[in-house]
């Protein structure tokens, strides 16, 4: 697992209240019942705890949380993170 998942497991426990049980890498945003204005929200919070723009178009609701992680960590790697 990449150092992204569990931040992304923390925001979306902590802030969201995501049963944990819940944030497996198959899941996406649709079935965590998250809407447009959290997965907003949530591209906000990623920004600021990672320091990694979460581009509106990868955090689509029909993503699963392995394709957000996936997107984030070669976001991360071609900044230099």
């Amino acid at each position: 697992m990449t150092p992204i998942h569990p931040k992304i497991a923390e925001v979306l426990t902590g802030t969201f209240k995501v049963p944990a049980a819940e944030i497996v890498p198959e899941a996406t945003m649709d079935s965590l019942e998250m809407d447009s204005l959290a997965v907003a929200e949530f591209a906000v919070i990623i920004k600021e705890t990672l320091g990694v723009v979460a581009d509106s178009e990868a955090v689509l609701k029909g993503a699963s949380l392995a394709e957000i992680t996936a997107y984030l960590d070669q976001t991360a790697e071609d900044d230099g993170r």
